[in-house]
């Protein structure tokens, strides 16, 4: 918690949502922290809690007024920021007298002089219809993150329509910060020892489009590669955009990772016409297959809805034979949500909710094996695990590898190695894979001369 001026009060926070939420959170937590006020993280430690919502599809909305109702019996001043503040606005004003200000998602950068309003008794409305600002490198930032860990917003908003997506009303067109921007914020959080950088945004292959007049991801990720953080994650990497020259600097800078998020959604084209995904009719076994012939280590994870309307059985065994025949790493599934201000919310032909959770636990059931069998091919080999958690009383350690997103994919148990080799928190250490389960994966730590003989051995199997 940061110390705070004798007459400036804690302010708490409580955040939900996506990761870029999360970044949304870290410079409201930066800009009030440096305007002397103090932060926490614990809701009775402060009068004022800033609560920063989602309102993505209809469970993170419950969650979310859940979440102030709570906070308002307790007779919390709410300022409600993010997603849910965009959407509802005034709604949330009239039902909720706690809520003293509600902040758009292209407005956090005002929270200051939002909570210096509170605090004079205003009722303020901060929100911006269509929402233009992006952060830089250049606007305070208090990581909530552990220190290895950090998330890097290359551009905010959509520019895509996809009937069931409420993203682009919410946080408007896509604005892409310059490479420099970039580069030069990712120099400062490898300064403060970050081990991993996840590049976020809508969608990240379309990166720079808006200001450079083509996409720049290639470009990015080179310029990336100067800069010395281990791990470099790109989140939503749409296939349409992973050109020759995209997967060209995957596979040629050295700490970009071979881990691509596809959000594909469904694999039947009458299903992604309806959902006004045109853009996406050549996203076939083809595109996938060149994908992974010129990326061979790539990790590939995706995400699909089931229960779109209009989804007949004959659709949704298309997509049980796409994701069988494609056998990706990591799969969610999602039931479709309709979202009021969508244009799929008033499509003819709903698929019945029991229909539909049907077919998210028979794709789920379709895909364990998959899992299993993916993870299995790393018994045996040797990489580097990023710990994040230790228990001093076992000695065993928590973490990742490469092919493990934080909070979205599994994890690696790991053992001490021979002569009781461990590692602190926050640290890489080179693991041999000993076993796998359908999301995780456990292994031991390793000396130098067992590196050596891993090296070989994936030089002579060809790994």
């Amino acid at each position: 918690m940061a110390s705070s001026d004798m007459n400036k009060p804690t302010v708490a926070f409580a955040h939900l949502g996506c990761e870029k939420n999360r970044v949304d959170t870290e410079h409201m937590l930066g800009l009030l922290a440096q305007a002397g006020y103090g932060v926490s993280a614990d809701e009775s430690e402060a009068r004022v809690v800033v609560v920063n919502t989602c309102s993505f599809i209809q469970d993170a909305r419950e969650e979310s007024v859940r979440t102030l109702v709570e906070l308002a019996e307790q007779g919390k001043e709410l300022i409600i920021a993010g997603c849910l503040a965009q959407h509802f606005q005034e709604e949330l004003l009239e039902s909720l007298p706690e809520a003293k200000a509600i902040v758009g998602t292209g407005d956090y950068q005002h929270i200051v002089s939002v909570l210096e309003r509170v605090e004079a008794g205003e009722r303020v409305n901060q929100v911006s219809a269509n929402p233009i600002f992006v952060g830089d490198e250049h606007l305070p930032r208090y990581r909530t993150t552990s220190e290895a860990v950090a998330y890097l917003k290359v551009a905010e908003g959509c520019d895509y329509r996809c009937a069931f997506c409420i993203i682009p009303k919410l946080r408007g067109d896509q604005r892409s910060r310059p490479i420099e921007s970039i580069v030069a914020e990712a120099q400062t959080l490898a300064s403060q020892g970050v081990q991993e950088l996840v590049l976020i945004s809508q969608i990240t292959t379309n990166y720079g489009l808006d200001i450079y007049g083509k996409p720049q991801l290639a470009e990015l990720l080179r310029a990336l590669g100067e800069v010395e953080i281990p791990w470099i994650r790109v989140h939503y990497a749409y296939p349409t955009g992973l050109t020759p020259e995209v997967l060209a600097a995957y596979r040629e800078v050295p700490n970009v990772l071979p881990y691509l998020d596809l959000p594909l959604q469904h694999s039947h084209p009458d299903v992604l016409r309806a959902m006004n995904r045109p853009w996406q009719a050549d996203v076939t076994a083809g595109l996938l297959k060149r994908i992974r012939e010129q990326l061979p280590e790539a990790v590939l994870r995706t995400t699909f809805i089931v229960g779109f309307p209009g989804e007949t059985q004959d659709h949704f065994e298309h997509l049980l034979d796409f994701v069988a025949e494609q056998q990706f790493d990591h799969v969610g599934v999602f039931t479709f949500s309709p979202e009021e201000g969508t244009a799929a919310a008033d499509l003819a032909d709903p698929v019945a909710p029991e229909v539909a959770q049907d077919r998210k636990e028979r794709l789920m059931a379709l895909q364990q094996p998959i899992a299993a069998e993916r993870n299995a091919t790393w018994v045996g080999r040797i990489v580097d695990v990023l710990i994040e958690q230790e228990n001093p009383s076992t000695g065993e350690m928590l973490g990742r590898c490469s092919r493990y997103a934080p909070e979205v994919d599994g994890e690696v148990r790991v053992m001490p190695g021979e002569g009781g080799l461990c590692a602190a928190p926050g640290t890489m250490v080179p693991v041999r894979i000993t076993a796998a389960n359908t999301y995780d994966l456990e292994g031991v730590v390793v000396g130098a001369k067992a590196m050596v003989q891993g090296a070989l051995a994936a030089r002579r199997n060809g790994i």
